[in-house]
């Protein structure tokens, strides 16, 4: 029974990783776009929140998601000295599933 059990446990953690898809895009300033201070909204070095275009269309990360782009961000190679300053434009490829139109983060790689 247990040897089932198991088996059961790994085919379910296995098919949740299998949904999984690999999106890119330009990485956005989330609080930017909702107080649509600017048309270009780059996130800057103390952005927290996090959208990502993707062909035209805007989606929102997930709270994990915003942890793992704030991450990503400040271990850039080219950050700037002044964390207040825009990044410029930021391209990302983030492996994760829709819900909607919040992007459920597994990975991210700022580029």
């Amino acid at each position: 029974m247990q040897k089932f059990l198991r088996i059961g446990v790994i085919a379910a953690a296995l098919s949740i990783t299998g949904f999984a898809e690999t999106y890119s895009g330009r990485l956005l300033d989330a609080t930017c776009i909702e107080q649509n201070k600017s048309k270009v909204c780059d996130p800057a070095g103390n952005s927290i929140a996090f959208a990502m275009e993707i062909s035209g269309k805007i989606y929102r990360l997930d709270d994990a998601g915003n942890s793992k782009a704030v991450k990503a961000l400040r271990s850039r190679a080219d950050r700037q000295k002044d964390p207040a300053l825009p990044v410029n434009t930021v391209t990302a490829k983030i492996e994760g599933t829709l819900d909607g139109d919040i992007l459920k983060v597994d990975t991210i790689d700022v580029q």
